[in-house]
């Protein structure tokens, strides 16, 4: 590929469905599109709040010095509870070597505790951690607060609307 950098590169799975002989693809580098919202149509719409939801968050995460793929797994755990590495890669739908990268970050920082699966000790478990439950509310918290600056605007109908047809497009996948 002529052109391209490493940085330019995607890798992906060998067995994801549109891979390239190598597992390549070319990077996509989406620009903020600022036409005026009327102009856009409905997906363009949701895909420009979708990054703005995302940059807000992320910048809530800077102060706990987590990475929106660490604070994914936190979560995972804490929702689903105790599981295997290999079930919580699942979860992401990440490869079990970055999820152990990931665990790894988080059990160096006491949020997670690895142990060896009660019932396969050649498997290990997570676990989240008083610590790693009490970091999650508060950057769960600043996630909602980082939020509110785009939905603040809605009034409480207008949220329950939106949050219905949310509901209904994410049920329908």
């Amino acid at each position: 590929m002529r052109g391209s950098s490493r940085s330019d590169i995607v890798r992906l799975p060998h067995n994801e469905p549109n891979a390239r002989p190598g597992g390549s693809i070319p990077a996509v580098h989406p620009h903020h599109d600022d036409r005026p919202a009327a102009e856009l149509d409905l997906g363009d719409l949701v895909i420009r709040l979708a990054r703005d939801l995302r940059r807000r968050g992320m910048v809530a995460f800077e102060p706990y010095d987590l990475a929106p793929h660490h604070v994914r797994a936190l979560r995972t755990v804490a929702h689903e509870g105790t599981m295997r590495l290999g079930e919580l890669a699942q979860h992401l739908r990440v490869a079990p070597r970055s999820v152990t990268d990931v665990v790894d970050a988080l059990e160096d920082r006491g949020l997670l505790r690895r142990s060896p699966d009660p019932t396969d000790r050649r498997a290990q478990v997570v676990a989240v951690t008083d610590e790693g439950a009490a970091l999650l509310d508060e950057v769960g918290a600043a996630r909602r607060a980082a939020a509110e600056t785009s939905f603040g605007r809605l009034s409480d109908r207008d949220r329950a609307i939106l949050r219905r047809i949310l509901e209904r497009l994410d049920a329908a996948d």
